[in-house]
């Protein structure tokens, strides 16, 4: 079953894709350029943006599934611990938490943000805000937005989704380090050397 805890997390998920797709929109008006380089993916990179598509779409869409399919739903063994408020609760605080997070550090990078990775299409380095405590705070965000789906709705799918999403997420996060340190030389592993791939409290913990 979807508990109500359940439904708002889904909610908070298909509001965030508004507010993601939005934002690239506006993102791509202030660069003067298209900012989604998913098409020019190639090797690893390729598989990477598969799996991001892959993850939201098992996170946004399987729930539906397995309402609709008794089958799934009988083997699935966590589909019946959407009952538990507890997971329910967590995962709409978790998601709530992520959402907010991913969507401010999309919108703070202004023109500099780019859905995918490619040579020759970096924007400026931004360092500021969020950026201070992650080189990636729009991954974390979106990881915590997934996991916290995961937690109110458990379901095979939904649990794999933040898996997913995050192999996705390491492999394009090394792509990118890679592409911005041939872009930007210095200014980067200056920056790259005090603040964390993911997350950090303290300024100055390496990667």
């Amino acid at each position: 079953m979807i508990s109500s805890f359940g439904w708002s997390a889904l909610a908070l998920l298909f509001g965030y894709l508004v507010l993601f797709f939005g934002g690239s929109a506006i993102a791509a008006r202030a660069a003067g350029k298209p900012v989604w380089l998913f098409g020019r993916a190639k090797g690893r990179d390729r598989w990477a943006a598969i799996g991001f598509r892959a993850a939201f779409v098992l996170a946004s869409l399987a729930p539906f599934l397995w309402l609709a399919t008794p089958v799934l739903r009988g083997i699935d063994p966590f589909w019946d611990r959407g009952s538990t408020a507890a997971l329910g609760v967590i995962g709409v605080f978790v998601a709530g938490i992520g959402a907010m997070l991913a969507f401010a550090a999309q919108m703070s990078m202004g023109s500099s943000w780019r859905v995918g990775v490619a040579e020759g299409a970096t924007g400026n380095l931004v360092s500021d805000g969020l950026y201070r405590l992650s080189r990636n705070p729009t991954f974390v965000g979106q990881f915590m937005l997934l996991a916290g789906v995961g937690f109110a709705i458990p379901a095979i799918p939904t649990i794999f989704a933040p898996l997913i999403f995050f192999w996705s997420a390491s492999i394009q996060a090394r792509s990118e380090e890679a592409t911005l340190r041939q872009a930007l030389g210095p200014d980067y592993d200056r920056y790259a050397a005090t603040v964390p791939r993911w997350i950090s409290l303290r300024r100055g913990m390496k990667p």
